[in-house]
């Protein structure tokens, strides 16, 4: 072999000095990664010790305790207190931030500063925080949690009654479809919705991408919940849907994420135990809410139907909400994917027309590749969607009635001395269609299957009660409930690694001695590189573990529950009516968009400057589909500036663009042949026309359709008679002086 190649082949190896100092850096990486398992056991032990309180990164104070109400639950509403150098604007609507409670304890929508709460309060919002206690209070329902959350946001808006509307209401995951329920029940109490990463249909997903939605079927349907009710002596112990989420990607839990760890010991140590501080926090539910969750959302999907049904007798129907709704979803978020989150608009509205005949406005705005926590503790995420969001607030709530994506582009220009300062995004909505969000599934066919489940599901859990519940409920009690708790293995694997255990002592000593002597390895180390490459490897290998495991389980699932044996035990094989029900739906959307046609073309001449303006507006910007949140700035601006539309309130504004939106959408030709009846004098006629094109002059790019609309406005009243060409004619014998007078 020549000198040169043998020399080449060395160099690829290590030589003994690398290998020592490798050795001597994966020795003390070992170490200091085993300390944070200690500190993140004794951040478990301490934040049980002092109660589990919520892991928000602000201050706050307790305003009114769930526990105090007639119906009494285990939520509490919380001011957050401003801040030092934060200064909050009380004429801005506030904002109420809801956690999930499916399993964790309360704060992640606030637990660093980069935050939901953290992007609204340095916005100048009043902010606020439903959270909740560890145990619930017995018998508490998700109906008496909705009732509660109602009065919390009641009492948010008695105390800010100058602010520019109604609070916005952010639920985050499982509380995304608890509001949706409470705003269903009191339509009055929230000025806009937003939910993150909310499923509100359930059984929506493509075929190859969604394994979670499967789970409930192959257990069986609900029954699982129930025994685990039983077994924790009619407490459902949240630790086990935590579980649920650490199996549904193997890679992350139990390699990538502590490898992460360890092969940045050095640095990663505090953002690693600020997020096990809540990921470690289990809270417990009610038997009845977990019957409630299960049967009635996760495999009934009953949400969306309009079939759940209060303890009064009310029937909780989604098209009873009047606030928008703002909808936050991901396609990289495999436990709420954007047919889950957005779905149930096309279970609702057959059309855009039926949705802007109940005059109700829909945003969605969808993230690339964020998993699902992301959308709530991503710093990427609270900065750009969560910030726009909050930022076009108002824009929001004066949308004309109907479904809009918000587009959020990079700008890579920032601007400087303005409310918007260090501005990186341009927003801007655009008009879509309910066949837009069909379009992002793969078809509802394979929903039949989970109809199947959910029978079977019915089956099973009759069954249950019938035969094993009395059994199990005897045998249950306190005592065997504790033990059960703590001795799951997400808990007791945390106590174990904490200084409870005897054995972790001595890691403190030693990680302080190496902390003292640390010597990390060089990046161009070749044994770095091994080590890196055999990572990559375990972890390509648990996905590929990973996606034959959920490609197994949704053949087994299609299987057993799109057989024609499931289907006609289930009873999905006997004849139904269902057919005739879209007809009839059809025929009430007619009806009632005639209706409103009516109304609006009765009122098309009524009305005065505000009107007038705001219905050029719209045309000007329906023309081109779509609102520019630019534009929406600066006519919020002018609107503040003008005589006239200054005087009225935000409320009156948004009833006002509403109705105008309506009219302008469904006979545009008698939104512009009315307008010279709106404004009858040549003055208000060259107001509205100066104050539109001065609107249209601040922007840096206007569509020539927009001027060409706005041109057609003001040759249409130009050529209109004025009231002053027509009251001479009316009255000729009058004088001058009395024409003066």
């Amino acid at each position: 072999m020549p000198k040169e190649a043998m020399n080449s082949g060395r160099a690829d190896l290590p030589d003994l000095g690398q290998a020592f100092d490798y050795w001597i850096d994966a020795c003390q990486r070992t170490i200091l990664f085993w300390d944070v398992m200690r500190k993140r056991g004794n951040i478990a032990l301490e934040h049980y010790r002092q109660g589990r309180p919520p892991v928000l990164k602000f201050e706050y104070e307790t305003l009114l305790d769930g526990r105090t109400l007639e119906r009494p639950v285990n939520y509490a509403l919380l001011r957050i207190l401003p801040q030092p150098g934060t200064r909050i604007d009380p004429r801005k609507r506030p904002f109420v931030i809801v956690d999930p409670r499916a399993g964790h304890g309360p704060g992640i929508g606030g637990f660093k500063e980069a935050s939901q709460i953290g992007v609204a309060m340095r916005a100048g919002h009043p902010c606020y925080f439903v959270s909740f206690y560890p145990d619930p209070v017995p018998g508490q329902r998700i109906e008496d949690i909705a009732h509660a959350e109602a009065e919390f946001v009641r009492r948010v808006a008695q105390m800010h009654p100058h602010s520019s509307g109604k609070p916005v209401v952010v639920g985050n995951c499982q509380a995304g479809w608890a509001i949706m329920l409470m705003s269903a029940a009191a339509p009055d109490v929230a000025g806009v919705i937003c939910v993150a990463g909310s499923p509100l249909s359930y059984w929506a997903g493509t075929r190859g991408k969604h394994p979670m939605r499967y789970t409930g079927g192959m257990l069986g349907g609900s029954w699982l919940a129930a025994l685990m009710s039983d077994l924790g002596h009619e407490i459902f112990d949240g630790v086990h849907l935590v579980s649920n989420f650490e199996h549904l990607d193997p890679a992350n839990t139990y390699w990538t994420k502590p490898y992460n760890l360890y092969s940045k010991v050095d640095t990663e140590e505090p953002r690693y135990l600020e997020f096990e501080r809540w990921w470690g926090g289990h809270f417990l539910l009610t038997r009845e809410e977990m019957r409630f969750i299960v049967d009635e959302l996760f495999v009934g999907n009953k949400l969306t139907k309009g079939t759940i049904v209060s303890s009064t007798g009310r029937r909780i129907d989604l098209k009873a909400i009047r606030a928008p709704i703002v909808v936050i979803a991901s396609w990289g978020d495999n436990i709420t994917p954007p047919q889950q989150a957005l779905n149930w608009i096309t279970d609702l509205y057959d059309s855009v027309d039926e949705l802007r005949a109940n005059d109700q406005t829909i945003v969605y705005t969808l993230h690339d590749t964020i998993g699902h926590l992301g959308i709530f503790v991503s710093a990427k995420v609270a900065l750009k969607q969560h910030k726009e969001v909050v930022g076009t607030i108002e824009l929001i709530d004066t949308l004309p009635p109907g479904l809009y994506e918000m587009i959020i582009e990079e700008t890579n220009t920032k601007s400087a001395g303005t409310e918007r300062e260090h501005e990186e995004y341009r927003v801007r909505f655009e008009e879509r269609s309910i066949d837009d969000i069909r379009a992002m599934d793969d078809g509802r066919e394979d929903e039949r299957a989970f109809a199947a489940v959910a029978q079977v599901s019915q089956i099973n859990e009759g069954l249950y009660n019938t035969f094993l519940s009395p059994f199990v409920s005897n045998c249950s009690n306190e005592v065997m409930a504790r033990y059960l708790r703590i001795a799951h293995p997400e808990r007791m694997g945390r106590l174990l690694l904490s200084d409870l255990n005897v054995a972790m002592w001595p890691l403190r000593w030693a990680a302080d001695l190496v902390r003292s002597n640390r010597r990390p390895v060089a990046q161009d180390n070749a044994l770095l590189a091994v080590e890196k490459t055999v990572s990559d490897q375990i972890e390509q290998s648990l996905d590929a573990y990973r996606k034959f495991r959920d490609d197994l389980t949704e053949q087994l699932f299609f299987s057993i529950y799109r057989s024609p044996l499931v289907e006609a035990l289930a009873g999905m094989r006997a004849p139904h009516a269902d057919a005739v029900k879209p007809r009839a739906r059809n025929q009430h959307l007619e009806v009632l968009l005639q209706s409103k046609l009516e109304d609006i073309r009765a009122a098309a001449d009524k009305g005065g400057v505000p009107e007038a303006i705001l219905r050029i507006l719209l045309a000007c910007t329906q023309i081109g589909g779509g609102v520019n949140a630019d534009a929406a700035v600066l006519a919020a601006e002018a609107r503040r500036q003008h005589h006239v539309l200054k005087t009225l309130s935000h409320e009156e504004i948004k009833q006002i663009v509403r109705r105008q939106a309506l009219l302008v959408r469904l006979d545009p030709e008698l939104a512009l042949a009315s307008l010279p009846k709106l404004l009858p004098t040549a003055k208000t006629r060259d107001d509205a026309v100066d104050f539109v094109r001065d609107l249209c002059d601040r922007l840096d790019e206007v569509r020539p359709e927009v001027m060409s609309m706005l041109e057609r406005v003001e040759r249409l009243l130009g050529q209109a008679p004025r009231m002053e060409e027509i009251a001479p004619a009316a009255a000729p014998e009058r004088k001058p002086a009395e024409r003066h007078h």
